[in-house]
């Protein structure tokens, strides 16, 4: 194994399960959220926390930050979405939205505008946190919202769900939508940085890529299981496309676009994991990709081709994980509430 890339920065507990983790745009701070319903804010250098929010008998299962920096949002197994105003020194609850009978597990913000989309079942909502109103509704019909992405430029907000992908303007919320259609149920959607390309994991055990202007898809097929997470490069590879991973099972499998535009895309299977892979993501700006797996494993992939590192620090089993907005530390989420995080390795440099 060649020179380690990150090493260990620290390591705290919290009381359950780390459900989610969220960094703040600047890098320095970063956000998690437990199965005990635990809301902690930490700085990304020391590990230094302010609890925001203690154990509450349900699990806090999503949380996000606004791309201004300004709002921290929650929601979980009893249907209600926080939301804090986090740029002050003291963190106040603004906004709690009670959802009943619904659990809120996928929540993003707008990649500009203080506005968030919240799964609610079988629609979803637009708040304004700046306004503290709705902005819009939206109907899934179909089934419960499995998984929802904006647009890279803001213009559209996508929700997944049973058979389709549905997507509405912004500017013309109560239009009909555009709807993409999956066969089986969509579970996890990505759109790659650029905007030009949507991904969709199925729970039939493909995956569909469209380009963005173009209704009719690429399917791959052969997964071991249901394609239960996906995520893009920030930087392009051949045809100009970036690369765009998916895991399955025990498996990661990084997709490139073939140079042709009529060509389709070439797999390379990453097989190292010996339990379910529960999250992937590529370090921004860059092709290194990171994958965390039930097996106890953070595994570090060179140009998403070879295992460069081996990470561990959550016996049973890592969870969750999510690269700073600089790419300078990796944190990641264990199945016993550990939350750790690595900084990047530079040679006779601090982190700056």
């Amino acid at each position: 194994m060649p020179k380690p890339l990150l090493n260990p920065t620290w390591q705290t507990l919290l009381s359950d399960y780390v459900t989610a983790i969220a960094w703040f745009p600047d890098g320095a701070r970063l956000a998690a959220c437990s199965a005990a319903g635990e809301v902690v804010v930490f700085d990304a250098r020391t590990g230094t926390s302010m609890m925001l929010q203690g154990e509450q008998g349900a699990s806090v299962d999503a949380i996000a930050v606004s791309a201004d920096g300004q709002f921290l949002a929650t929601g979980g197994q009893d249907g209600a979405v926080s939301i804090w105003q986090v740029a002050a020194e003291t963190p106040t609850l603004v906004s709690k939205l009670e959802n009943s009978r619904v659990w809120v597990d996928c929540l993003q913000w707008h990649p500009h505008r203080p506005e968030l989309g919240v799964g609610l079942g079988r629609y979803a909502q637009v708040w304004d946190a700046a306004a503290q109103a709705v902005v819009t509704t939206l109907n899934f019909e179909a089934s419960s919202v499995l998984d929802l992405a904006w647009h890279p430029s803001g213009d559209a907000l996508l929700l997944a769900g049973n058979q389709s992908v549905k997507t509405w303007r912004r500017e013309a919320w109560d239009d009909d939508p555009l709807i993409r259609e999956t066969g089986g149920a969509s579970g996890a959607i990505a759109i790659s940085p650029d905007g030009q390309y949507l991904a969709s994991g199925n729970n039939d055990r493909t995956l569909l890529v469209w380009a963005w202007d173009n209704p009719y898809p690429w399917q791959m097929q052969g997964f071991p299981g249901k394609v239960r997470q996906l995520a893009w490069s920030t930087v392009t590879a051949q045809g100009d496309a970036p690369l765009l991973a998916s895991a399955s099972a025990e498996g990661v499998v990084v997709w490139a676009k073939a140079e042709g535009e009529a060509e389709g895309w070439t797999a390379s299977v990453l097989d190292l994991h010996s339990g379910t892979v529960r999250v992937i993501a590529f370090q921004p700006q860059s092709k290194l990709l990171a994958s965390a797996s039930e097996d106890g494993w953070v595994c570090l992939w060179q140009n998403a081709t070879q295992a460069a590192q081996i990470l561990e620090g959550a016996a049973d089993g890592f969870s969750t994980l999510a690269w700073s907005p600089q790419g300078k530390y990796l944190a990641a989420g264990g199945c016993g509430g550990e939350v750790v995080v690595w900084g990047q390795v530079l040679a006779g440099k601090g982190f700056g």
